[in-house]
């Protein structure tokens, strides 16, 4: 949890940093939960944080599999059902990694699209 929370933390300074204006945060539904919900420019953006002290399953980002990408899809979705007008969106990534105490932070902009099938 600790490592989560420290990650998003991190996430939040960096996209705001960046330019981003951030909406929700930990973004929660039955469906599931979306990490971040910003806005770049005037696109919605879905984010979702990875962090990592350790890289022996990967780097951060790479836990995002399809799973995963399918259940932000459908939260993504719900929430854009809320929306008066649908914004152009994409899906984004934050990858925390803590190397040797040190935050290592990297932001993979579109990272997927909408995972669904019909």
């Amino acid at each position: 949890m600790r490592l989560g929370r420290e990650g998003e933390e991190l996430a939040i300074k960096f996209l705001k940093k960046n330019g981003y204006k951030i909406i929700e945060q930990n973004y929660k539904t039955p469906l599931g939960e979306i990490d971040i919900i910003a806005k770049d420019g005037e696109t919605l953006t879905f984010i979702e944080v990875k962090a990592r002290e350790s890289l022996q399953f990967g780097q951060p980002f790479e836990a995002v599999n399809y799973t995963k990408r399918k259940k932000i899809t459908k939260v993504a979705l719900s929430y854009i059902k809320k929306l008066k007008e649908v914004p152009p969106c994409r899906f984004d990534v934050m990858s925390v990694y803590f190397k040797e105490g040190r935050p290592e932070v990297e932001l993979i902009r579109d990272a997927f699209e909408a995972a669904v099938r019909f």
